[in-house]
């Protein structure tokens, strides 16, 4: 099984652009709003709190959250176009086992995000889509998703 982790917006757009390739798979979907549940159906969609690095708090619930839900799901892999969710299902996906993507944002243009160079510890596989920001110690770029 595949975790597929987004939160809002832009996140989800592009992680909605995976999904011919997703859709071979047996994933479920792990976002912050329940209308996502339109693009991916309501069975295969986790909900978690949307928080940021500005909510101490909101972090720590979303982080029970993720982990509850790694726990339950035990993913063979995890996958995430960003941010906060993204990271903690990385990091307890790792924990767990799985092998691990992280896509950073198109929209980190300029450098790559907190989220993304936190999420390099515990990424099998990360990757900028923009190919000025690739390096050899990574990200790797490989292609834009939008």
């Amino acid at each position: 099984m595949v975790v597929a982790i987004a939160s809002g917006g832009g996140h989800w757009v592009q992680l909605c652009r995976l999904r011919p390739l997703l859709d071979e798979f047996d994933v479920r979907y792990v976002s912050v709003d329940r209308s996502y549940a339109n693009d991916v159906g309501a069975e295969r969609l986790y909900l978690v709190r949307d928080a940021s690095r500005w909510t101490k708090l909101g972090l720590a619930v979303l982080a029970l959250q993720m982990l509850w839900i790694m726990i339950r799901l035990r993913p063979d892999a995890v996958l995430s176009t960003g941010a906060a969710p993204g990271l903690f299902g990385l990091l307890f996906g790792k924990m767990l086992g799985a092998r691990t993507v992280w896509i950073d944002s198109l929209a980190n243009v300029e450098e790559v995000s907190l989220s993304g160079r936190l999420a390099r510890r515990f990424a099998d596989l990360w990757l900028t889509q923009w190919p000025h920001l690739a390096r050899p110690e990574g990200p790797q770029y490989a292609g834009a998703v939008l």
